[in-house]
């Protein structure tokens, strides 16, 4: 079935009225059911739908998406099929914008946003990581925020593990890793099965983002970033641009989220960003530069 078949119909009893977006494996609407209202509804693309790892991820995703029930979590609703190989995930419809293009629009975030943001993230992780599973591909483009609220919502279990899967169970190639290479742990990119460390990797690369609109490693091709998350340590946070110090703990405490080796990191990732948001909202010895001062202060909730 076509996109603009789709648009206009109803499916699977979901009255759909518009295209959100494409991404490498679904296609999203937006929709509205007489009992749930309005939701988004993922339906694998056509040309996925006789690929049995597509739609076993896909089909995993959903599932996942009910195992790890959480407030912060992009609540499921329905995974069902249409039709042969229609497969299709309704979810509930998140309010906000998406959190990347929300930090692009505002620059570096204050403190106790970035505080409120990632304290939220790693809850949801944490009941994530509670059911077994692994997300494996956090990053800003996977959260919704909506900034008049400060509630963030995390999307996006496609390509999330289990916690003790077997290598004979995984859906990636050995040799071969997923995810997002500018947010990825380093010991994620030889393709084998990562723990909940990696996610906390992930956690604290969206926040040194979130502080500073930059990254960790900034290697200009694929190439020289993969060479530099397998060999060199990251930027320091008050490195990160000039005109923010965020001074020596809140630098330590994202620091220590982002060493190479997972057993050195934070014992999981709720208490990284408890240990964060102590140290954003702990003023002492802490030199912000003016400029992100006074956002943080004076920025107006939308």
């Amino acid at each position: 079935m076509s996109r603009e078949s789709l648009v206009g119909k109803l499916f699977a009893g979901y009255s759909i009225h518009s295209l959100v977006g494409e991404g490498g494996t679904s296609t999203v609407y937006r929709a509205t059911h007489p009992q749930s209202g309005v939701v988004a509804i993922k339906v694998l693309r056509e040309k996925l739908r006789h690929d049995k790892t597509a739609v076993a991820r896909f089909v995993r995703e959903a599932t996942y998406g009910t195992r790890g029930s959480h407030p912060n979590v992009v609540r499921t609703i329905e995974i069902g099929e249409a039709g042969p190989g229609l497969h299709f995930l309704a979810i509930e419809w998140a309010t906000g914008e998406i959190l990347d293009r929300y930090t692009r629009q505002i620059g570096p975030l204050g403190r106790g946003e970035v505080a409120e943001i990632i304290l939220q993230i790693a809850q949801a992780v944490h009941a994530a990581h509670a059911a077994g599973i692994v997300h494996r591909d956090l990053k800003p483009e996977n959260v919704m925020y909506d900034p008049a609220t400060r509630q963030v919502k995390l999307l996006d279990f496609g390509i999330a593990t289990e916690t003790d899967a077997q290598t004979e169970n995984r859906l990636t190639r050995a040799g071969f890793f997923v995810g997002t290479l500018m947010y990825i742990a380093p010991e994620a990119l030889s393709g084998e099965i990562v723990t909940p460390a990696a996610d906390q990797y992930s956690l604290a690369t969206i926040a040194y983002n979130l502080l500073t609109c930059t990254l960790p490693y900034q290697g200009r091709t694929p190439r020289e970033l993969f060479t530099q998350l397998l060999s060199q340590p990251p930027i320091p946070l008050n490195k990160a641009k000039r005109g923010l110090d965020f001074g020596p703990h809140v630098e330590a405490v994202v620091g220590r989220a982002l060493l190479r080796d997972p057993q050195k990191r934070y014992p999981d990732t709720l208490i990284f960003a408890q240990e964060l948001q102590s140290a954003l909202l702990n003023p002492d010895g802490a030199k912000e530069g003016i400029s992100s001062r006074l956002k943080g202060l004076f920025r107006p909730r939308r």
